[in-house]
């Protein structure tokens, strides 16, 4: 499959998604232009042993995610400059914080939870979706959302304990 088949076939699939990522067209739509660029510059990596719409997905979560961390560091200097907003700026940062938390864990578990985590509660996607991206079942996908999600709370009880 040549690279203007594999854009033929899933920009849409992968636009959706980082769409409802960011709610936000235009932002989608750069977004998804850059994860097929990248996708352009790698695809001789690409060895077909794992679908290429769960490869694409992982490159276009990654670009939203590095997106993402980008706009928040200037986000959180925007905020710091404005001392008017006072409180907010504390709760904004504490959730934030959690945020990022949870995003650091994520980047160090286990695949596929990892992926099964961030395509449920990032992407919005059904159990089905997630199942066939894997080549598994609905149920397969349900049970490994879970676990993963019982791995970060677990996780995140630690951390409270240790803060404490």
């Amino acid at each position: 499959m040549d690279f203007e088949e594999i854009y033929r076939e899933y920009f849409q699939e992968v636009y959706l998604f980082i769409k409802s990522l960011s709610h936000d067209e235009s932002i989608a739509e750069e977004i998804t232009q850059e994860a097929f660029f990248k996708t352009l510059k790698a695809i001789e990596k690409f060895d077909g042993s794992k679908d290429i719409r769960a490869w694409l997905f992982t490159i276009a979560k990654n670009t939203y995610f590095s997106y993402y961390k980008k706009k928040k560091r200037q986000i959180d200097s925007d905020l710091i400059d404005e001392p008017s907003t006072g409180v907010q700026i504390v709760k904004h940062l504490m959730n934030e914080e959690v945020a990022f938390t949870v995003h650091q864990f994520l980047h160090l578990m286990d695949e596929p939870y990892k992926e099964v985590f961030s395509l449920r509660t990032f992407g919005e996607l059904p159990y089905e979706k997630i199942g066939r991206l894997f080549g598994k079942s609905a149920g397969w996908a349900r049970v490994t959302f879970y676990r993963a999600r019982k791995q970060i709370v677990e996780y995140m009880e630690e951390m409270n304990h240790e803060r404490d």
